[in-house]
């Protein structure tokens, strides 16, 4: 069973920064997509920033230019680093990977940021 373990999340003032870490049980070349997804109160689970297939990476719009995110592959994980962060950035962080079709999820992290 494939296990996604976040850490690194909190309370920070507006343009602050944070680091999210995603600890992966398996080797993230098991994983064609590894990523970052959030989730506000009251809106839709988004994607916030990927790598996909053949080593390239997606960001939303909102995020571009901010965050940054990472692998490392002898350590199978994932991070994400958020710098100028606002306040709309509030909100539940989830690791995310996909494998033969199959979704995984880690347990989600609190970003709140205050204005």
């Amino acid at each position: 069973q494939v296990q996604l373990v976040e850490s690194g999340g909190g309370l920070v003032q507006a343009g602050g920064s944070l680091r999210l870490s995603c600890a992966v049980s398996e080797s993230l070349f098991s994983f064609p997509i590894t990523g970052w997804h959030r989730q506000a109160p009251g809106n839709q689970r988004e994607l916030v920033a990927r790598f996909v297939s053949g080593g390239k990476v997606e960001y939303a719009d909102s995020v571009k230019g901010r965050f940054t995110i990472s692998r490392d592959n002898a350590k199978n994980t994932l991070a994400l680093q958020m710098n100028s962060l606002k306040p709309e950035d509030t909100a539940v962080y989830y690791c995310h990977s996909i494998k033969r079709y199959m979704n995984y999820w880690g347990q989600g992290i609190q970003v709140t940021v205050s204005s």
